[in-house]
């Protein structure tokens, strides 16, 4: 596994440094502000993006949704103190595949990561009751992530949209359904043309906002 982490607290990232190396991960640039992080996205392709939240010169949602924009759909995840609730429906709205939390287990982060690298979305256990809350549906005044509708979708795409609401890789999808993994990654990429959306976890927030599923 390539990372690339970003994180303004220079013995912070040399430690996280340390201890993804000696697990097995290779951190393929570590950097202190989101502007170089974002170039350095673009040359180097990662498999992962470990980004600070809170950062000086751009903030880590600014850097999340510029990179986005810019095409690039590795998984990012978000590794913060913070345990705020809009901070954490706001990153994963726009397109975050993790939320995490600097005072986990080395282990437990690891973990994680791995979990993220196969396709899963995954929120520090600490946050399970807000992403609970994210998942019974907005609240009235909430307003929705975009407008395309779900009719667009074909009844296999909605199941699988649905499935990806569960935070479920493709792999998971595939044996749930029957089916095999290369079918669910074009049903995926027709799910996010349709909806006009740049990741799975961008669509399944989504899904969990509009109802689709219920928990």
């Amino acid at each position: 596994m390539r990372i690339l982490l970003v994180d303004d607290h220079a013995l912070f990232r040399a430690g996280l440094e340390t201890l993804l190396e000696r697990r097995g991960i290779t951190v393929v640039a570590s950097v202190s502000r989101a502007s170089e992080g974002i170039d350095l996205a673009k040359e180097l392709g990662p498999e992962i993006i470990l980004l600070d939240l809170r950062m000086p010169d751009m903030d880590g949602l600014s850097a999340l949704k510029t990179l986005r924009e810019n095409g690039l759909t590795m998984p990012i995840a978000m590794l913060t103190t913070s345990i705020e609730e809009q901070d954490l429906i706001n990153c994963l709205k726009s397109g975050a595949q993790g939320y995490l939390l600097k005072d986990m287990e080395p282990d437990d982060l690891v973990k994680a990561l791995r979990e993220i690298e196969q396709g899963g979305m995954v929120v520090a256990p600490e946050l399970a009751s807000i992403m609970a809350k994210v998942i019974r549906g907005p609240s009235p005044e909430s307003e929705p992530v975009i407008d395309s509708p779900l009719s667009d979708l074909t009844p296999r795409e909605t199941e699988i949209l649905g499935q990806l609401a569960e935070g479920h890789s493709n792999k998971i999808i595939a044996r749930n359904l029957g089916i095999s993994d290369g079918t669910v990654k074009l049903h995926v990429k027709a799910i996010l043309r349709k909806l006009n959306m740049h990741s799975r976890v961008e669509a399944a927030v989504f899904a969990v906002e509009q109802g689709l599923i219920q928990k």
